[in-house]
């Protein structure tokens, strides 16, 4: 175990330092005035440059540049958006929010994926299968941007079931619409993986053996079977973290809610290149991590699977 972690961390760096270097990259290094493209659309004076190429080494070229970044970010600073605001101030602001947001809505498709999953596998065929695949294919050609204001639309302003926006301290009734359509876009492909690994884990010698020694029907399903078909579902789990955050991007947007996606999405609007490198460099880091620990769980949902 310990050299299987050992070995993940060593890969998680090499993979850090690629994923920003990428992104840094993306935001600085093909711009052919570095200076106007940190200031945006404002008209820099003089006195304005001198400050920006000290601020953020302009003229010390591209990995001078990043390698600048990267000590900052390794020793917890972030720097500065081009509001003149600490990144690190602003993202311990909004990242509560989001992080609110998402666990209710890993919470939503998680629970919805593998009760009717498990279902739907079960009744392979029947009326109640067929329309779950029918709902997850529309949920699938689906895409958030349509679904999102839709959804307020529909359920905030017509219907008033929900209110339309949210704020930072919205309580959880506010934050369920958000929450619902920032799970859409993970829980079809949950639900599917749930009963395809149900379906095959029913077909098994050990759910047989079962049966054989007279275990319930519930038991089989609920302890064995569910035990068994969850190890495809919490690898996704943890790779959906990355659509969720991509989602959050266009959910916080069209609810108002003053996240992580909101600011970032603000941040490429308004072509704020350290906010939004900041703020994608510590997404990079929860993803790394969030994906280790999902691989650890393997062995506490499966003895068979040991790390060496």
């Amino acid at each position: 175990m310990f050299r299987y972690v050992v070995r993940r961390l060593l890969q998680m760096i090499l993979t850090f330092f690629g994923a920003t270097f990428v992104v840094f990259a993306l935001m600085f290094a093909n711009q052919d005035d570095p200076v106007q493209a940190l200031a945006g659309e404002k008209p820099v004076s003089d006195s304005l440059r001198a400050q920006l190429t000290e601020r953020y080494h302009l003229d010390e070229g591209f990995l001078g540049q990043y390698w600048y970044y990267m000590q900052g970010l390794l020793t917890g600073d972030l720097g500065r958006s081009l509001t003149g605001r600490e990144i690190s101030t602003v993202l311990s602001e909004a990242w509560p929010v989001t992080l609110r947001l998402s666990l209710m809505a890993i919470v939503i498709a998680a629970v919805i994926a593998i009760v009717a999953g498990v279902y739907s596998g079960i009744r392979r065929g029947s009326l109640f299968d067929n329309g779950v695949l029918a709902v997850t294919l529309l949920l699938l050609a689906m895409p958030i941007v349509v679904l999102a204001p839709t959804a307020q639309l529909v359920f905030g302003m017509e219907l008033g079931w929900f209110p339309a926006t949210a704020s930072r301290n919205a309580s959880f009734y506010a934050m369920l619409l958000p929450a619902i359509v920032l799970a859409t876009t993970v829980v079809a492909t949950e639900l599917r993986v749930t009963r395809t690994s149900v379906v095959e884990n029913l077909r098994s010698d050990y759910v047989r053996t079962a049966r054989a020694k007279g275990l319930t029907p519930r038991r089989v399903t609920w302890v064995h079977v569910l035990r068994n078909s969850l190890i495809p579902v919490i690898t996704l789990i943890g790779v959906d973290l990355g659509t969720l955050m991509s989602g959050a991007l266009i959910t916080e947007e069209v609810f108002n809610i003053p996240g992580v996606g909101l600011k970032l999405a603000q941040g490429i609007r308004n072509e704020d290149g350290p906010m939004v490198v900041g703020f994608v460099s510590i997404l990079v880091i929860i993803f790394l991590f969030v994906n280790l620990l999902v691989d650890l769980l393997y062995a506490a949902l499966d003895p068979r699977i040991r790390y060496e």
